[in-house]
């Protein structure tokens, strides 16, 4: 919606608002991280660590440049695939135990080194490791929104670092530790299903981890006409404002 008729439809009104949405955003990533790290529910963990992502995307948006929108684009795309999997992640469990409270796992790694595998490295995605397709998003939202505002730049990355938190809390409290819960000696690790599911969401995090291109080569045309029509009105705007003024 914002890239469709904010931006393009109604440039000088994006414009003004464009402070507000950018600090709402910066605001949003930081609050929903905290709340994220109190969550005892894992899928509650996780959909407040896709509120926080959007933030970026937002902040991407409303940067109003190649970088940011690219990096928002980018950021929705990735997302699809890492939070998805995440999801899937705790079905997976969910499934075997029929319960979401984190402190009814811990230790899967000893019984399920397959989806402890596979858990980590979307949780990693999550956090926005490098070579993977969480990172680009991230760092090129950042990067546009540095140009237009150090100081929303300064407080999203902290999100960054929340997310590491969160992600790796959840992660050790679930997958890490001694085997000591009973109800857990017998669980069983992947089947052949479930890791077939998992395969495409791997090999397209990665593939647009190391190789952007695939999205931002097809994406960046129109975004460079989308931000070219965009100052172009805002130029127009000024000029008949500068006009008004001296009539």
């Amino acid at each position: 919606g914002f890239l469709r008729f904010s931006l393009p439809m109604f440039p000088v009104g994006a414009e003004v608002m464009t402070p507000l949405i950018l600090w709402m955003s910066a605001i949003a990533i930081v609050y929903t991280s905290l709340v994220a790290l109190v969550q005892e529910d894992m899928k509650k963990l996780i959909a407040y660590s896709s509120v926080a992502h959007m933030g970026y995307v937002t902040m991407g948006i409303f940067a109003a440049n190649q970088q940011g929108i690219d990096g928002a684009i980018f950021q929705m795309i990735s997302h699809g695939f890492i939070s998805g999997a995440l999801f899937l992640c705790v079905g997976v469990i969910y499934d075997r135990m029929h319960t979401r409270e984190i402190d009814a796992y811990g230790g899967l790694v000893t019984r399920m080194p397959a989806y402890a595998l596979i858990f980590m490295f979307f949780t990693m995605a999550n956090v926005g490791l490098p070579g993977t397709s969480g990172f680009v998003g991230e760092f090129l939202t950042l990067i546009g929104v540095f140009q237009v505002n150090t100081w929303v730049a300064a407080v999203a990355t902290a999100g960054v670092i929340l997310s590491a938190a969160y992600a790796l809390w959840l992660y050790r409290r679930v997958v890490m530790g001694d085997l000591i819960k009973e109800s857990l000696r017998t669980i069983t690790d992947m089947t052949t299903r479930e890791r077939a599911i998992f395969a495409p969401l791997v090999v397209m995090t990665l593939l647009l981890g190391v190789y952007p291109a695939l999205v931002l080569d097809i994406i960046g045309p129109s975004v460079e006409a989308l931000v070219s029509n965009y100052e172009t009105a805002l130029a127009s705007a000024q000029d008949a404002l500068q006009t008004a003024a001296t009539n």
